[in-house]
């Protein structure tokens, strides 16, 4: 990176971190209780940790032993490396003082010099670490970034004051675009609900009600159906049910108890339909597939629901239609998924066959296609109720030959239908209008990033210590502490320092104990010396503390060990 701000410097992740280390899996240890937290990629949820999501502990021992190099402590960065989907990354919270991470994780623990923060945002945006993900995507199945480019990554660092006004100008700018994502997310469900408020409306005779009331010499759906010839209905099946169930709009199965609107009159389906079902050509006889007749299938039909469909994803041939029970339809056919996913509304745009999963209406002149599969789809979810079934609903064929229809007018049901496309037309551009503003959010929250690593998001102030200055002090310091105090016994001083701490405090503890954070809050000395002092405490052989779970804080509490 060329033409670095004042007071900035770039260094590899592995010059600034303490360590980039990726995680493990144990061949045991794993138990029920709380213990240690075991963390996976699918607990990075929004670019935090979610451990309420199918949590997992290992046992302290196998922490301490083969555990050891996989262990993460408050303030990590986590960042996957395994995908699909590469680059989630989170900051480890503190509500555990240590945790474990699986080897689809890298750790990232950085030093004095760089925020946790700072890293978090870098490892989500910054140049080096989009270009290496960019590039493993264009692999084919598992992919994968290695350690070895994971401490490469090219990390621009501001001054350590610089980097905090930094992060606080992007969170809350961040903020700020979660809350339009969520606003604009919203969008699409109201989209939906709106769809079938428009709906509903029409099947109820709301929607063209002062329409229909100037229409003098409009013709009743009576004398439409007096005049329609009853159509040939295949033979076979099961009968009619003789249950009665009323649908939410225009559809009900046997008599309707709501009233028709003036002009419409309810009506069998198969007296103004023919209605059939298709089938599926036998699979052990390639020969039947792949011919000049589109057979539609629940894939299909989810592809093309509330649309006309012209192509199938599967076709058959004469032979195959010959040999199976199924036949090819006329265009204008309306097909209903039945099965499997229930709801499924879609009309041959062409001659097609289709399979056992659906039922299907072949309208004769006194009811528009379209007219149909509108009123199928106003029903909503709630047309699973004309099936049985709570796992796997089915509508199965004596409902649907007993199924009714509230039929308008010939001339208002073209009206429904053009007043319906319309407002549809309306929705889809708001809809398609919330997602152009979603993706600017995604586009804008990249800008920002790209600022803030440019060194341009927030004014520089000239008394920072540089960056490259701290981290040469930061090392100094190390070299001296290390010549002055040699680690081994440093650290065993240390110890015994918060292992005092804890011995004096834990006198006064409350029954339900402290969390780790109230003792690191109470305790003046070094963070890795308490978390070392804790474990310690919890795993010598005559324990003198113990771990419980606080369901209702969902913390893990530490209290004195009771024997």
């Amino acid at each position: 990176m060329t033409g670095l701000p004042r007071g900035w410097v770039e260094y590899e992740a592995s010059e600034i971190c303490d360590l980039v280390q990726s995680g493990g899996t144990p061949k045991e240890g794993f138990i029920d209780r709380p213990g240690v937290p075991f963390l996976k990629v699918y607990n990075i949820v929004g670019q935090k940790i979610d451990f309420e999501y199918r949590p997992q502990f290992i046992n302290v021992d196998i922490h301490h032993s083969s555990m050891a190099k996989s262990q993460a402590f408050p303030g990590d960065v986590l960042m996957n490396i395994v995908g699909p989907p590469l680059g989630k990354v989170a900051v480890v919270p503190d509500t555990y003082p240590t945790w474990n991470v699986n080897q689809a994780l890298t750790i990232f623990r950085p030093n004095a010099s760089i925020t946790s923060e700072w890293l978090y945002y870098f490892l989500c945006g910054g140049d080096s670490v989009k270009s290496v993900i960019n590039e493993t995507r264009g692999s084919a199945g598992q992919v994968n970034i290695s350690l070895s480019q994971c401490r490469s990554f090219k990390l621009p660092l501001p001054p350590l004051a610089e980097q905090k006004r930094i992060v606080a100008k992007l969170d809350a700018l961040n903020a700020k675009s979660a809350r339009a994502r969520t606003e604009l997310a919203r969008v699409e469900i109201l989209v939906s609900r709106y769809r079938q408020v428009v709906l509903r409306s029409a099947f109820l005779g709301r929607m063209t009600s002062e329409w229909r009331a100037k229409k003098i010499n409009l013709q009743a759906a009576s004398a439409l159906i007096a005049s329609t010839p009853t159509p040939h209905q295949p033979r076979g099946g099961r009968e009619a049910t003789d249950r009665a169930i009323q649908g939410k709009a225009a559809l009900a199965v046997n008599t309707s108890t709501r009233q028709a609107p003036p002009k419409w009159q309810w009506v069998p389906l198969n007296r103004i339909t023919r209605q059939e079902t298709g089938h599926t050509p036998s699979r052990s006889h390639p020969e039947w597939w792949g011919g000049d007749i589109p057979w539609i299938g629940i894939k299909d039909a989810g592809a093309h629901h509330g649309k006309v469909i012209e192509h199938t994803i599967q076709t058959t041939n004469k032979e195959g239609l010959a040999n199976s029970a199924a036949r090819l339809l006329p265009a204008g056919t309306v097909c209903l998924s039945r099965t499997a996913s229930v709801g499924y509304v879609t009309i041959m745009g062409k001659p097609m066959a289709t399979s056992q999963d659906f039922v299907t209406w072949t309208c004769t002149e006194a009811l528009v296609p379209k007219f149909l599969m509108y009123a199928l789809i106003a029903e909503g979810e709630d047309i699973r109720e004309f099936g049985k079934g709570t796992t796997h609903t089915t509508i199965y064929f004596p409902e649907v030959r007993a199924m009714q229809i509230c039929l308008a007018p010939l001339e208002e049901q073209h009206e429904i239908v053009r007043r319906i496309e319309s407002a549809f037309a309306r929705i889809d551009r708001l809809a398609g209008e919330a997602k152009r503003a979603l993706e600017l959010v995604g586009r804008l929250d990249e800008a920002i990033l790209a600022k803030a690593f440019r060194g341009v998001l927030v004014p520089q102030v000239e008394n920072d210590e540089p960056a490259e200055r701290l981290l040469a002090r930061i090392r100094a310091e190390r070299a001296a502490e290390a010549k002055e105090k040699p680690k081994p016994f440093r650290r065993k001083s240390a110890m015994l320092t918060a292992r005092e701490f804890l011995k004096e405090n834990m006198q006064n503890w409350p029954e339900e104990g402290v969390s780790f954070q109230d003792l690191r809050g109470e305790f003046r000395g070094n963070y890795d010396d308490l978390k070392e002092a804790v474990f310690a405490s919890i795993s010598d052989d005559k324990p003198t503390l113990q771990q419980v779970f606080d369901e209702t804080r969902s913390l893990m509490m530490l209290r004195k060990h009771r024997r």
